[in-house]
C-alpha cells in the first residue's frame, strides 16, 4: 500500500474516532439526538456503530457499541500503519 494511501486512511480513521467520542459525549446531554450537532455526530458514525450495536447485546441502558467501534478502529489503524 502507498504511504499516501495508508496515511489518509489513517487520517480518515482517526477523524471517525473523534466523531464516536463526540457522539458518545452528546448522547448524555442529547439523547435523542435532536440537536443539529446530534444530528450530525448519529448520522457520520451510525454505518460503523449500527452494525455493532446489533451484533453486541444490550447492557440495559448502557451501549457499549461505540467503545467496541473504538477498538477496532484503533486496530484497523494499528494493521494500516504497520503494512506501510
Amino acid at each position: 500500500m502507498p504511504i499516501e494511501l495508508a496515511n489518509l486512511l489513517g487520517l480518515l480513521l482517526q477523524a471517525m474516532s473523534l466523531l464516536i467520542i463526540g457522539r458518545a459525549l452528546t448522547s448524555w446531554f442529547d439523547p435523542g439526538m435532536t440537536s443539529a450537532v446530534g444530528k450530525f455526530l448519529f448520522n457520520a458514525t451510525e454505518p460503523v456503530v449500527g452494525p455493532i450495536r446489533r451484533v453486541v447485546p444490550s447492557l440495559g441502558p448502557i451501549d457499549i457499541s461505540p467503545i467496541i467501534a473504538l477498538i477496532l478502529i484503533q486496530v484497523l489503524s494499528t494493521l494500516v500503519v504497520n503494512s506501510v
